[in-house]
């Protein structure tokens, strides 16, 4: 099952599970430190490529990368700084695709279709994601994003006590677009195709050009139709074998807008708004076909709709004030509301019991709300100190989910949040600066569900440590350390979660379920995972623009949450029925390396074309301490990611041609004793050109998933004398994009 992908066909599987994915040891570790090592010489030795830079399109696109370079040499805990030369470099529509080729970051899910932004591997809460420095709203996705709202992309690897602990993988900020005055306002008008389905976008930003007033606005809308199949093989010792094809065709209208407002006044005083605006609908229409292997005459097929509605608006402020010379005082303060509404019904043609009739409907509203306060003094010994209090509630109301009755799925939860945090930065001498930190961490989540009322209350303190050591303080080396504590909590869902019914097994006409289907369920007793953590990483800064790195990294974690189907007595049933929901497991470790090497090819070669190159691989290990071995690695962590990219302008004629090849191999988890997960090999080529036509006006075409490959995943049970496996395959193609980029 390793390599089955045929560009002309879809492939149906009946062979088992039976390899592993990649593992590297100490030894390979250092040897991928040697092989960095030797083109770190080489570019430190090589001659400036000034004599070549003589198209003022380079000298423009260096000194912007050292802008980005410059933030992240100077921040003393490990950063990596990705702005507009970078986010607007590629084409990308969504944001998602803009991540997915940093270091050490993936994507999950198949190909070009979206996911959860993950860092280091580790799945979902391990990474916290912010904007502007606050915590994404409540149902908000990054996918929603497209570059042009955003000015640029903070990667921390190691948590730090201002930005939160809850960073165990690290944190990912992203800061929307900043006003420039006297700069035109950028239109773009995007059309794209994918397997006959046509979709278009308008981008549109504009600066505002006065004074003590600056700002921008950011406005973007689309209209996306796109396909989605997959096709589903069920392999079961106590039950027929099926095969399931399922099709649908759906289409997402949406409108988003931002803007960010900033007033400048006299003595330091600066207020800064950041309004935020999303609507979207999605419709969606199609069929599930099931056959009976055994049986090819007894076959059954299900219609399906599914239509959603998400609605969210946000209102972020800050207040700026310099109360001495040495002392500045900051509040910022947030203001949301979010609603989502979706509908599923699914309608089985036949009676033959292989598809059954659901409706599931999921209505909820969060509204959100949060209060920080944060104040800064600078020492005369060099020392800048930052102490700080936070607060934030997020209340949920949902109502009409699918559950045991009518009032099982209606929910109401609030979570609150507060914090309180110090910090001191400073300079020990020209080789040496360090950070020392500390953060405490109060968070309640209370939730009604039906007639049952669930509590947990968890408190965390976070001691944080970072160093950085120049060897030589008039050269571009320096080594970070760190040594921090973070930790991940359960979200309210984990929690509070209603009764949700597997949708083909409902109790009122199957007693039983099979547990590749099962129903799920929250537990109110999690407790959160903590982190111990520790990060050493080294840094060469190339003279020209660029960066050559390697970053070595371990977690030790407690307590961690992981979501167990279990065979359990329940009170919605006569029989016993297969349960899903989480549980606080024992603890694991996970460690792993990332080398990233940003340069230009002649730094290096000096007779080489001037091509910038963009390349990182990050390799991951990790363990499940009560988990049975082999493969009891954490949950969608792959072995390895790596990133191949490069860009180069044409002398002569206006054209600018590059690409990315991303490549995440494929893997098996064991989930416990009894289950087992597979993921299969995802590789993405994007390719682009751009054509400018002037300084104001260029047009590109990017295709994206340009050789597409079908994404396998499994499930497999295993429980001795039973053994029932689900394997999926979901189709996706190849995207084409053109757009017109204009500055008016």
């Amino acid at each position: 099952m390793r390599d089955t992908f045929s560009p002309s066909s879809f492939p149906v599987f009946s062979e088992r599970l039976t390899g592993h994915g990649p593992h590297f040891s100490l030894g390979f570790v250092a040897s991928a430190v040697v092989m960095l090592s030797a083109p770190m010489g080489a570019l430190a030795q090589a001659p400036s490529a000034a004599g070549v830079a003589t198209d003022l399109g380079q000298v423009e696109i260096r000194g912007n990368r050292n802008t980005d370079s410059e933030a992240r040499q100077e921040s003393t805990a490990s950063k990596i700084v990705i702005g507009r030369e970078e986010l607007e470099k590629q084409g990308d529509a969504t944001l998602g695709d803009v991540l997915k080729r940093l270091p050490g970051v993936t994507v999950q899910g198949a190909p070009g279709r979206g996911g959860a932004i993950r860092m280091r591997g580790l799945g979902g809460g391990y990474t916290q994601i912010l904007l502007d420095g606050e915590r994404m709203p409540p149902g908000f996705s990054v996918d929603s994003l497209t570059p042009e709202q955003v000015e640029r992309i903070e990667i921390l690897r190691a948590p730090t006590a201002e930005t939160g602990a809850r960073a165990i993988a690290g944190t990912i900020n992203i800061v929307l677009r900043e006003g420039r005055k006297a700069t035109p306002d950028d239109l773009k008008i995007t059309r794209s195709q994918e397997h006959g389905q046509g979709s278009s976008m308008l981008n549109w930003v504009h600066n505002l050009n006065t004074s003590p007033l600056s700002g921008t606005f950011t406005l973007s809308a689309m209209d996306n139709q796109r396909a989605d199949q997959s096709l589903t093989e069920i392999d079961s010792d106590y039950r027929d074998d099926q095969v399931r094809l399922s099709e649908s065709s759906g289409r997402r209208q949406g409108v988003h807008a931002n803007a960010r407002l900033q007033w400048k006044g006299e003595q330091g005083k600066t207020l800064t708004l950041t309004p935020f605006l999303i609507y979207s609908e999605y419709a969606a229409q199609g069929r599930m076909d099931a056959r009976r292997i055994s049986s090819a005459a007894i076959t059954d097929t299900a219609l399906t709709d599914n239509e959603s509605r998400y609605a969210a608006a946000r209102l972020n402020g800050q207040w700026g004030q310099r109360l001495s010379a040495d002392d500045r005082l900051e509040v910022r303060f947030g203001v949301g509301q979010s609603k989502y509404d979706q509908h599923i019904t699914q309608t089985a043609v036949r009676s033959t019991g292989l598809l059954s009739n659901a409706l599931d409907e999921q209505r909820f509203t969060d509204r959100s709300t949060s209060l920080n306060g944060k104040w800064t003094r600078v020492l005369n010994n060099g020392h800048q100190w930052v102490s700080g209090v936070e607060h934030e509630g997020v209340r949920r109301v949902e109502e009409a989910s699918a559950g045991a009755g009518d009032e099982s799925g209606n929910l109401k939860a609030r979570t609150a949040r507060w914090a309180a945090y110090t910090q001191d930065e400073f300079k020990i001498n020209p080789n040496w600066s360090a950070y020392a930190g500390l953060r405490y961490e109060s968070i309640l989540t209370e939730g009604q569900v039906g007639e049952e009322f669930r509590s947990n209350k968890s408190q965390v303190w976070t001691p944080l440590l970072h160093a950085m050591w120049k060897p030589d303080p008039a050269k571009r080396d320096q080594v970070r350390m760190s040594l921090t504590r973070s930790y991940k909590t359960p979200t309210l869902y984990n929690m509070v979660a209603p009764l949700r019914y597997s949708r083909d097994y409902q109790p009122d006409l199957f007693p039983s379920n099979v547990p590749t289907q099962p129903d799920r369920v929250g537990n109110p007793d999690l407790r959160p995972e903590l982190a111990t953590g520790v990060d050493l990483g080294f840094e060469r800064y190339l003279e020209g623009g660029g960066v050559l790195s390697a970053n070595v990294f371990r977690r030790n974690i407690q307590d961690l949450i992981r979501y167990q189907t279990r065979l359990q007595s329940v009170s919605w049933s006569s029989q016993q029925r297969w349960v899903s929901s989480p549980q606080n497991v024992g603890d694991a470790v996970t460690q792993g390396i990332e080398l990233e090497a940003k340069f230009r090819l002649n730094q290096a070669w000096t007779e080489a074309w001037p091509v910038d190159i963009r390349s990182n691989v990050s390799f991951f290990r990790s363990k499940v301490k009560d988990v049975p071995g082999p493969d009891n690695r954490l949950d969608q962590q792959p072995s390895m990611t790596a990133n191949l990219g490069g860009d180069y302008r044409l002398r002569g004629v206006p054209l600018t041609l590059g690409g990315n090849v991303n490549w995440n191999p494929d893997y098996d988890t064991r989930r416990s004793q009894e289950q087992l997960s597979y993921q299969g090999i995802k590789r993405v080529v994007d390719v682009y050109g751009q054509w400018r036509f002037s300084a104001a006006t260029a047009l590109r075409l990017t295709v994206s998933n340009l050789l597409p490959r079908d994404y396998e995943t499994a499930t497999t049970f295993n429980m001795g004398v039973q053994q029932e496996t689900a394997r999926t395959t979901d189709r996706n193609w190849r995207n084409i994009q053109l757009r017109l980029e204009m500055k008016i």
